[in-house]
């Protein structure tokens, strides 16, 4: 295989499908924002460029590295173009090259890009998949309402329950088990793409039974998500390859993914998988060469070494599968991390070995010039890479009859050697330099806590490492190692809602006394009268009531308070673990209680089958233990953990250590097909072929294996340590086969041998020859663990710390309620709006003009609305009710019927006859919307085409950094030179200027759009739903109510026009976003103010083309832009 060539950021832009191999620290994130950059300032539009990663964390970093890659490189182009030297950066430096005319394009088009950064898809995977999804429409296959979750955990439990129930609950003894039955299932559902194995599914053999049960588990849980309108992040991924492979819509969905995006950059593509690699290659990769002129380009960005993710589902095959269908690929070769010592040191540890498959080789790096030499300075030993191997003839270390050490006393060896060389390097003085780009010295700061990074394998490892440098006084804190629900503070508030499911029970209240609720002991408990345990138990009743009555978070707050919990659990040891994990178990089940509607026995379940899976399961980003403190101390974390990270100094201490499964439990295997390199999962679980494939699966672990000791000390920046310990599992380990079991070719075999201490001590010495100066081998002998203590703090002189920044008080978050309530009666402005929906006319009905025969007419026109009751919650229940109802329903009136029927349960409310109001509903819907939206009914418009309670929140003059100011006198002052006589809100800019109004707008604007609707034409119309009475409080209401220049009236008189202008804006700037090549002139309809008591069906009569009810206007592109720059930036001062 040749070499790839060395990427150049300063090279030809990629075209085609591109792969750049990158390596630990060369900088993925940096090179994704250059070309970024790049392409915009070529002429890419920053809207057609897709951006993807993997994870919601790296999405949110890369989104900022973008921009501000963006922003640089705009501000020094401006600075070249003003007479300056360009500045050393490689991108900046290309950019600036060429005619004066040519420089400053690129430089416009990458402040047209900062403007516009709302409208750029920065996402993740799933992120991505759901747009676009949502943009296909109806082809792409995503129900309406769905709730997108991260897994259907509780739903392959119900599935696979109800399946082994109806094969095995009428006989006696199952053919196997019902853990065997979900592990099977979790199997088949992880692994969608992958065949399930054996393909012979017929006869009542053991193996046949578990393939079909794989199977039909697979359709069951996709026909009860549907059913339940539940859509996992997994089933993003196979609905949008359905589509892009569905010969029937595949040609137009691609077609609508390659006119939105033109680039697409893929980051971390070592852990996507045979599904997203499926859709980035239809969708972007496929006949490129029918682009014609158009430039177009796919760049995926991964490191293969670093794959190690299979148990989520990865598959680095589908990485290489890439990068042999890639038409170029190339490699990143520059180390911003790591100093050039510790680089060389790992060249003699890995250099040439094949990391699990042939293709994923180790490619050797240089660091930047300015970490060729040394940042770590005094340390007690000086070599980047430090092996210690651990020391049979030390009594500390049991040793078996054969002569090995027994792998469990090594372990709590290594964690005590851990702990005390920790010491050591804290208490050396040791020093890091800190230096700019060029290499010059910025700064040093001493060895701390926090530069120390402790990383192992398993959570039990972890443990031990921890309570070891607990034991000398070492800081230390256990960084996300485990599934909360494996921890104490899980089984806690199992024994609490235990209790509190039974209150009377004393065994019960004996286990929720001694758990940190209550903070007995056992003493305590055995000693308690029966007068005590009647008090527990009246506590217990308490707490059961606010449970059912208030909720999780009020239980959990009424305990912290009343039983001084917080203050009981830190005072004991590890007690700021403990008090993290207790909240972090309360919030996932209050979650879990507000989103399912859990009852106290249903959520007691729900925690115990958390509690069964956290052991198999790995667990998802929310159940992960968080980071207990962010205190300067030492980081123990386990190696999947610890990727994208950096340390200054990293501990591997198990890398000698071998992970091994039980092989007398059998369990299904995924493993690649040595014929066709295909994913396959075997859930036969016995016989020869089953053993075969579970061979291969073991081969593919062992290739991971391998990468994880590269991602482990590859998060060093200046020093590696780790152990080597001669025990009898030692030869499967990664540290022993990269060090004895290397070929020649670079091929790393499965196992090595297990040599003696000083023969073990030799080999390494050999291996660091090539990187002389750069590894030490050092003896891990017996040596005292003294106390670390932190050094006092340089004495000073103390004095009172001064406030002298200025609060800004008129910052805030505010709404159209907040902004004009001071108009009317007085509210919160910090609040947003209020869900109770308030449209009564606060001052009465307008003020009547000399009316035509025309106008005159409409007061012998009923209205079938007018005697529904007025009030907030009327408001409320008929917003809830459009909300619900599908417009276009075929059979309306049932429709209605049962939207009111389940909103009345709800809320109980008189709202008057209720077959008149299901009949003023129907006329709502039934009403034409005037000529401005070509006569339109809401009744035209299917569920797909609407948005119900669009929220959003835009930033004023800057959001969190104000940087202008903003009052309605300059909206005032737009109306003025855009809305000409004689078109709606004409004259309105007057009264913008009511001294009442007249304060700063700075923070941030939110609020809730009751629909955005997408007309039959392709534009969009918002719309806003008024339960407003236009007359006296004893005036029977007509349709002369509800003429056009009452509801011009009742729009200026209630400020509503200022409530369609910021809803125009949000929309604007949703659109922009969402749809290429948007024009307000072209896509916005405008705004609809539906009066709902005024609007009679088809018959709704018509003054001057307007019709009564409906109030419409749509504001010029120029106003909208204008809008939304004021409220972006500013009024504009002379």
């Amino acid at each position: 295989m040749s070499e790839p060539r060395r990427f150049d950021v300063r090279g030809p832009l990629p075209t085609g499908v591109t792969v750049l191999e990158a390596s630990a620290g060369t900088g993925k994130t940096y090179t994704i924002a250059a070309l970024a950059a790049r392409y915009v300032a070529s002429g890419i539009p920053l809207h057609e460029i897709l951006l993807v990663t993997f994870t919601r964390l790296a999405t949110g970093e890369l989104r900022e590295r973008v921009r501000e890659r963006l922003l640089q490189t705009e501000e020094r182009l401006t600075h070249v173009l003003d007479g300056q030297a360009a500045p050393d950066d490689a991108v900046v430096q290309l950019l600036a090259a060429g005619p004066v005319d040519e420089v400053r394009a690129r430089r416009d088009r990458l402040a047209h890009a900062l403007a516009d950064f709302d409208a750029a898809t920065i996402a993740t995977t799933h992120g991505f998949c759901l747009e676009a999804l949502s943009g296909l429409g109806i082809v792409g296959d995503v129900e309406q309402g769905c709730d997108v979750t991260e897994d259907a955990f509780d739903l392959l439990e119900d599935v696979v329950d109800d399946l082994y129930v109806r094969r095995f609950g009428p006989k006696g003894s199952p053919a196997f088990s019902r853990h065997e039955a979900h592990e099977i299932a979790r199997a088949a559902v992880g692994n969608l793409k992958a065949t399930i194995l054996p393909l012979d599914t017929t006869g009542d053999g053991r193996p046949a039974m578990r393939a079909r049960l794989a199977g039909v588990a697979r359709e069951e849980l996709e026909r009860r998500k549907r059913l339940f309108g539940v859509l996992t992040f997994d089933d993003l991924l196979t609905r949008l390859n359905t589509t892009l492979a569905d010969p029937a819509t595949g040609g137009f969905a691609v077609a609508k993914l390659r006119d939105r995006y033109k680039i697409a950059l893929v980051d971390e593509f070592q852990d996507t998988d045979p599904i997203q690699w499926d859709i980035v290659r239809r969708a972007f990769a496929e006949n490129l060469e029918d682009a014609g002129a158009t430039q177009r380009a796919l760049v995926l960005i991964g490191d293969p070494k670093q794959a190690i993710y299979a148990f989520r589902g990865a598959d680095v095959h589908a990485y290489l599968e890439a990068a042999r269908v890639a038409g170029d690929q190339q490699t990143l070769a520059t180390n911003w991390r790591s100093d050039q010592d510790l680089i060389s040191a790992l060249d003699a540890m890995f250099g040439g070995a094949r990391l699990g498959h042939d293709e994923i080789l180790y490619r050797t790096v240089q660091a930047v010039p300015a970490h060729r030499d040394r940042r770590l300075h005094g340390t007690p030993s000086d070599a980047a890479l430090r092996i210690r191997i651990v020391q049979r003839d030390n009594p500390a270390v049991a040793v078996t009859k054969q002569g090995m050490a027994s792998a469990q006393s090594a372990r709590e060896h290594v964690a005590d050697d851990v702990a005390a060389d920790i010491v050591a390097v804290l208490t050396s003085n040791a020093e890091i330099e800190e230096r700019s780009p060029s290499g010059a010295t910025t700064g040093t700061h001493r060895v701390g806590p926090g530069d120390l990074a402790v990383l192992v394998r398993k959570h039990s490892q972890a443990t031990l490492v921890h309570d070891a440098l607990r034991r000398v006084r070492v800081p230390v804190v256990i960084n996300g190692a485990g599934s909360v629900f494996a921890g104490d503070g899980a089984k806690a508030w199992q024994d609490l809602l235990q209790a509190l499911e039974r209150p009377t029970s004393g065994p019960r209240a004996h286990a929720a006394a001694l758990t940190p609720f209550l903070g007995w002991t056992a003493q305590r408990v055995a000693e308690a009268d029966d007068e005590t345990w009647e008090s527990v138990h009246r506590r217990l009743h308490g707490w059961a009531r606010v449970l059912r009555t208030r909720g999780v978070a009020s239980l959990l707050e009424v305990i912290t308070t009343s039983e001084r919990l917080t203050e009981r659990v830190l005072e004991i040891e590890d007690g700021e673990r403990r008090m993290t994990d207790l909240r972090h178990v309360g919030q996932l089940l209050h979650q879990a209680a507000v989103d399912e509607r859990l009852g106290t026995t249903a959520l007691a379940g729900w925690l115990r089958a958390r509690i069964r899976a956290a052991i198999a399961e790995g667990g998802d980003e929310e159940r992960t233990r968080r980071l207990e403190s962010d205190a300067d101390a030492v980081q123990v974390l386990t190696i999947h953990r610890s990727k994208g990270l950096e340390f200054p100094i990293v501990y591997c201490p198990f890398l000698w250590d071998t992970i091994w499964r039980d092989d007398k439990v059998a369990n299904p295997v995924v493993f690649h097909d040595d014929v066709d390199d295909a994913r396959k999962v075997d859930v036969a679980l016995e016989g020869s072929a089953y053993a075969a494939h579970a061979a291969l699966a073991t081969t593919e672990e062992e290739g991971e294996e391998l990468r994880l000791a590269y991602v482990a000390l590859t998060r060093a920046r200046h020093q590696a340590v780790i152990w080597w310990a001669g025990t009898r599992d030692t030869r499967s380990s990664p540290l022993s086969r990269l060090g004895f079991a290397r070929e020649e070719d670079g091929t790393v075999r499965p196992q090595s041998d297990v040599p003696s201490d000083a023969e073990a001590a030799e080999r390494f010495r050999r291996l660091g020859e090539a990187a002389a100066g750069c590894i030490a081998v050092e003896r891990c002998a017996p040596r005292p663990l003294t106390q670390w203590q932190r050094p006092a703090p340089p004495d000073r002189d103390l004095c009172t710390a001064r406030f002298d920044r200025e609060i800004d008080r008129r910052w805030r978050r505010t709404s159209y309620s907040g902004i004009t309530g001071a108009a009317h009666d007085p509210v919160v402005t910090s609040e947003p709006e209020a869900r109770l929906r308030d449209d009564e006319t606060p001052d009465g009905p307008p003020a009547t003009t000399q009316a035509t025969d025309q106008e005159v007419a409409l007061h012998d026109v009923p209205l079938l609305l007018a005697d529904m009751p007025g009030g907030t919650r009327v408001g409320t229940f008929v917003h809830h009710i459009l909300e619900a109802v599908d417009f276009a329903a075929a059979d309306l009136d049932a429709e209605l019927q049962s939207a009111m029927t389940h909103e009345l349960a709800r809320r109980p409310l008189d709202v008057g006859d209720p077959a008149v109001a299901r009949a003023g509903f129907g006329a709502v819907l039934e009403t034409p919307l005037g000529s401005a939206v070509g006569d339109v009914r809401l009744a035209d418009i299917a569920v797909p085409d609407r948005l119900d309670e669009l929220e959003f929140e835009l930033p004023l003059v800057g959001g969190d950094a104000p940087s202008g100011r903003l009052t309605l006198d300059a909206l005032a002052d737009l109306l003025r030179a855009h809305v000409p006589t004689g078109t709606p809100l004409h004259g309105y800019a007057d009264r913008l200027g009511d001294e009442r109004l007249q304060h700063d707008l700075r923070g941030y604007l939110t609020g809730s759009i009751d629909a955005v609707l997408r007309l039959p034409d392709g534009r969009f119309a918002i719309v806003d739903y008024k339960t407003n009475r236009l007359g006296g409080p004893d005036v029977p209401l007509t349709a002369w109510h509800y003429r056009p220049a009452a509801l011009d009236a009742a729009m200026q008189d209630s400020h509503y026009g200022l409530q369609a202008l910021l809803y125009t804006v949000a929309v604007h700037r949703y659109l922009r976003w969402r749809l290429e090549n948007y024009d307000p002139d072209r896509h916005l309809a405008g705004v609809l103010y539906l009066f709902v008591r005024g609007m009679v069906g088809t018959d709704t009569p018509v003054v001057n083309g307007e019709r009564c009810g409906v109030f419409t206007w749509q504001p010029s592109g120029v106003l909208v832009r204008a809008l939304s720059d004021v409220l972006d930036r500013g009024a504009v001062t002379a």
